[in-house]
């Protein structure tokens, strides 16, 4: 099953957890200091909470998908209609080990395809940019693969 994700930036995580808890009426799936996802059944969303004091409130978009080897076809059809990719394997964010490729639409929004390969007792290494955001990225989305370089969420 794919769902849709949602990232968000937030001042105070144990606010958010309250409230999306109350809002989708269930519990986070994973919570770790600074941070928390929620694996929403309806609708399907995953919903992730970091704590961080950025002016943004979204963090990033993505679609979560049950294989590496749909990151690879999601990634060989973005490759095939002209979109510029950055592509990550084996990296650690969000307290998981990850497979993913990114995309940015028209307003630099940034999207991901990814999935989740184990848990981790990690966050992940400190944004690529030196920004606060998880995921942050300030320069172009180019492709290449990234296996030799820690990114996040």
């Amino acid at each position: 099953m794919s769902r849709v994700q949602l990232a968000l930036n937030v001042s105070d995580i144990n606010e958010a957890i309250a409230f999306y808890s109350k809002m989708f009426n269930t519990e986070p799936a994973k919570v770790r200091e600074g941070y928390a996802n929620f694996a929403i059944a309806d609708p399907p969303l995953k919903l992730v909470l970091i704590e961080n004091s950025v002016a943004e409130r979204l963090n990033h978009l993505g679609i979560e998908v049950e294989s590496t080897d749909e990151v690879a076809e999601a990634t060989n059809r973005f490759d095939q209609i002209g979109l510029m990719t950055d592509v990550e394997e084996q990296t650690t964010c969000c307290y998981a080990v990850q497979d993913k490729v990114w995309v940015r639409d028209p307003d630099d929004a940034r999207w991901e395809v990814y999935t989740v390969i184990a848990d981790s007792v990690d966050f992940g290494s400190a944004p690529v940019d030196g920004g606060d955001a998880c995921c942050a990225t300030s320069s172009p989305v180019e492709s290449v693969s990234l296996t030799a370089k820690p990114g996040c969420c």
